[in-house]
Order: structure tokens, then sequence, then C-alpha cells
């Protein structure tokens, strides 16, 4: 580093830590809406913000003109002291409010190249030769201020525009010396200490301007002011006193504005001073980046504890929903109503038995069929089921929705996720009814295809062939849903007797252990076929989280790429 500071150099690899840090800290997850949450976005922006506007700047060129930021509450005259230290007009003051919605920074000529790129403050463009607009820094060069000092005429800190409120606090965040401006009337407005103990907490090196004071209060304001400082750990902060008199020419009076100006003068001309107003400020800032990040860490962590719980409630959700299509399969509920009244026409109308015992007679029944358009028993019980089991499939993801919904409503950062389409999400997708009708018909191709290929073994394949596999088909998808639990009366009679029976034609044909594995098979393949629908729909939940919620370790990275407390012994040294 230059000889200019002597004796402060910037630790080696700083620059290049500060940097990692920067860049986690702004791609830190924060999108959950959980409590706190817009804090942490500010810090962390205000964490950015200051490695952009500051810390880099200042640690790449130590020797960089002492950037004096000026700034306070609405109304308080900072743009009127800033030309009065000048002399000049280079900043309009405002009659309407809110004003200097653009900054203006003004430097010695001789100091021009270094604010006319981007090293400070990179994202505001310059403007010279008028006034900025949204998003700019007016650029004015005068020979009224000395080389190696540099005045910044910022927004208000109370503005009510928040780009406003931002902008300022952004400025005071890059500033080498803040010189704070506040009036007799408001200096103990709460908007403004809460930047004075920002600036506390980041030891930075400040100066209070107290505006409009009355002649006859000077004493007892100023000291009341001076004591306000000390108890808030900010007596070394130089405190100047302006008497609410009129102005000259727009200009406060000489007298009272000298004394601020000789200091800020002084400061540029004595290179020691000014290496001591760097190393404080700087120091001050590393050092504050240690419960800043950790703060925001926390905030990290808070994000992956909701996500966590939101998770947890989804997958209860479906959980409950697949549990509750096992229940319907096993309970012997999907054998009433329209399953019933299909069984007992397929098995007790005599077609079926009749088909056992004569080849002939089934054939012309499926000619029959196919001239008359009419379905077979079998068929009808296989349509009986398939609709049975799609509405089984349709209320517990329509009710696993719901309950996912409900309770992502009441748990942190739920809402946030949700963002209006509750209504829309509370129900199953638009494309699940056709998802779970491919899936039954698939599941019961399957299962007659298992009858198919249990079929072809010779010993049973004459049987076999008398019985029809759509026939067995039916019989084995039956029998999926054979247990009677939950049936009583003539549902038990019908259900239960009438699945006996059938069973044990099975077996006849195929054989006992055959009909278990072939029913075992059918009903793991129909639990597999509900399990995929219900994850494509508990998936909808999942993607939402999984683009929100922090990925595992996010926290840890942030915890340690710069070790700041020791970056600023060696910026002190």
């Amino acid at each position: 580093m230059p000889g200019r500071y002597r004796g402060m150099t910037a630790p080696t690899g700083l620059p290049d830590a500060l940097q990692l840090l920067r860049d986690r800290v702004a791609a830190a997850p924060l999108t959950l809406g959980v409590p706190g949450r817009d804090d942490a976005l500010r810090a962390a922006r205000g964490v950015v913000d200051q490695v952009d506007d500051y810390l880099l700047p200042r640690l790449r060129d130590l020797d960089a003109p002492l950037l004096t930021v000026v700034g306070g509450s609405t109304g308080a005259g900072k743009s009127t002291l800033v030309n009065s230290i000048l002399g000049a007009t280079v900043t309009a003051p405002g009659v309407l409010r809110p004003t200097t919605r653009a900054p203006v920074l003004v430097c010695a000529p001789a100091d021009r190249a270094q604010f006319s790129g981007d090293r400070v403050l990179p994202g505001l463009a310059r403007t010279t030769g008028g006034e900025a607009g949204p998003g700019g820094l007016q650029l004015v060069t005068t020979d009224a201020l000395p080389a190696g000092l540099a005045l910044v005429d910022a927004p208000d800190v109370d503005s009510v525009v928040e780009a406003n409120r931002d902008l300022a606090g952004q400025l005071l965040a890059a500033a080498d010396l803040w010189v704070f401006v506040t009036t007799a009337a408001r200096y103990a407005d709460a908007v403004p200490w809460d930047l004075l103990r920002t600036a506390q907490e980041r030891g930075t090196a400040l100066a209070v301007v107290l505006d409009r004071v009355p002649p006859e209060a000077v004493r007892e304001v100023a000291d009341d002011l001076a004591g306000m400082l000390q108890r808030a750990g900010l007596s070394a902060a130089r405190l100047f006193v302006i008497e609410e008199r009129p102005l000259t020419d727009g200009f406060l009076p000489e007298d009272q504005v000298a004394p601020l100006r000789g200091w800020l003068h002084a400061l540029a001309a004595d290179q020691e001073q000014r290496a001591a107003v760097v190393r404080q400020t700087l120091a001050g800032a590393l050092q504050s980046m240690d419960d800043r990040v950790d703060a925001i860490v926390a905030a990290v962590e808070d994000q992956a504890v909701a996500a966590g719980a939101l998770e947890t409630a989804a997958e209860a959700a479906y959980g409950a929903a697949r549990a509750g299509v096992d229940e319907g399969v096993a309970n012997g509920s999907l054998l009433r109503g329209e399953v019933l009244a299909r069984w007992q026409e397929f098995v007790g109308t005599g077609e079926w038995m009749r088909g056992l015992q004569a080849q002939v007679g089934r054939l012309r029944d499926r000619v029959t069929a196919a001239l008359t358009g009419r379905t077979t028993p079998a068929d009808d019980l296989r349509g009986a089921l398939e609709s049975g089991v799609e509405t089984l499939l349709r209320a517990e993801a329509d009710k696993a929705a719901e309950r996912t919904v409900t309770a992502w409503r009441g748990l942190p950062g739920g809402l946030s996720l949700l963002d209006g389409r509750e209504s829309e999400l509370e129900g199953v997708s638009p494309a699940f009814s056709g998802a779970a009708a491919d899936a039954v018909r698939n599941w019961q191709g399957t299962v007659l295809e298992l009858v198919r290929s249990q079929g072809a073994d010779k010993r049973t394949r004459a049987r076999f062939l008398s019985w029809g596999v759509n026939g067995a088909g039916a019989l084995v998808m039956v029998a999926v849903f054979a247990s009677t639990a939950g049936l009583s009366g003539a549902e038990l009679v019908i259900a239960g007797g009438t699945t006996a029976v059938g069973q044990r034609l099975l077996e006849a044909v195929f054989g006992d252990a055959a009909v278990r594995q072939l029913a075992a098979e059918a009903r793991a393949d129909l639990d597999r076929r509900a399990a995929d629908l219900l994850d494509g729909e508990h998936a909808r939940f999942t993607e939402l989280l999984d683009a929100a919620a922090p990925a595992p370790g996010r926290a840890d990275e942030l915890r340690d790429p710069v070790r700041p407390r020791a970056a600023a012994r060696g910026a002190r040294a």
C-alpha cells in the first residue's frame, strides 16, 4: 500500500475473502415469509452494499479521498449546509418534501477520476452537468473543496419515500465519515437515533451538526444532545452547533459554518488525521460483520426449520392418503354398491358357472356380446371396480391436498409459499382424474396379463381356456379386495360367500399357491400405482418448497468464509 497511511495495510487476501462473503450473503436463501425475514433481507442487503460500496473500494485503495456523507432528517438543512461549506450552490435546497431525490457528490477537480468510475457506489450511474435522476448520482467538481476530501449530500433518512430512505442508509454505510445533521426541534427523534446507534455499532467516524438552535438556547440544547451522545456510546463524535439566523444569499452565516469547514479542511490536509478516520471506520465496519452475518445465518437456519415443518406437514398429509388407500383396498368397502351388484351378476346368474362347464357356451356369449354391443358380466364387474378404485384414489388425494393447505396456512412461511393459490392447491391437480383412470386401467391390464401368463401352464391350460382371461382376471381383482372387514349382513353373505366360492374355483384351476401369488402380485402392483399417483400430487407442494427452502449446508457456508474480527485487527495494525 502507498505510504500516505503509514503502518496501515490491508491483510493479505482480505478483499478476496470479503468478496466471497459478499457473494454468499447476496445468495442467502431468505424466501420463506417467516417472522424476521424482512429484517434479515434488509441486513443482507446492508452487508452486500457496504462490502460493494465501502469495504472493497477502501481496502483496494487506502489512499483514496475521504468520503464524507452529509445525512440527516427531513428539512434539517443538509443541502444548505453543503453549499455553505463550499461557498457555492452545488446542490439545490428543497422547499417541497421529499427533497434530494438523487445524491450529489462534490470533490476537487484533482479527485474527479476517483469518483467518475464505479470504484465507489458502483450501483449509481454518474451524471455531470445536471441533476441526476432516480438511481443516479450527480458528480460536481469545485475548487472550493481541497483534494483528498469529498462531500455527499444524501437523501433524507426519514423520507416518506422508501427508496430515498434506503439510498440514504446505503450512502451512510459507504462513508469514511458521517456528518449527521439534525435540528434543535428534532434531535431526539427515533429515526436519527436508530442510525446513530448503527454508527456506534459499526465504529463509524462521526460528526453531528445541531442546526437551527435558538441563540438563547444554544448551551442548554447542546449540553442535552452531548449527554445523549455520551449515553449512546458516541462521546467521541464531534458536535457542531449552528444558531438559527437568517441566511445570507442562501448561505449560513460565515461564523456559524466556519468551525465545521475548518475541521473538514484540516482532515483533508493532515494525512495522519485522515488515516485515523479511515482506520476507525474500516476496522469498525469489518468488526461489525461478525454480528451482522451471524444474524443472517440465524435467519437462514430459521428458514430451514420452517421448511422442515412445512415438509413434515405435507408428508404427513400424503402419508395419511396412502394409508387411506391401503385401508380402502383392504377393508372390503370397494365391494359395496355397484361392485357388489356386478359381482352378484357375474357369479350369481350362473353365466360364469356355465362358462366353466362348456367352452361352447362361453364362445356363444362372446359372439353374442360382440354382435349386439352388450358387455359381458366380467366387463361390467371390471368397470365397477375401476370406478370404485378411481373414486377412492381421488378422495384420498383431495383430502391430502386440503390437509396440506390447511397445515401450511398455520405454519411460518406457509402463506408465502401458497401465494394466493389455495383454491388451486387444496384439491387434486387438473391432470389427476385422467392419470388415475389410466393407472387403474393399466393395473387391470397387468392383472389380465398375470392371469394369462399363469394360465399358459400346460396343466391348467385346458381349464383356463374354458374359463377365459376376463373371467379369471375379474375374479383375481375381486380377490384383491376380498377382505370382509367393514361388511355386515347381506353384504357379508354376498361378498364373503361368493368370494369364497370363486376363490375355491380359482384354486381348482391354478392351485392354492398360484392364487395367493396372483392376488399378492396384483395388490402390490395396485399399491405401486396408487403411490405413484399420490407422489405426483405431493410433488406440487415439494416443488414449491424446494424452490424456497435453503439447501443443506447453506447456513454453514455463511459461518466463516472470512474472520472479520481478525481482519479488523489487521487493519488497525
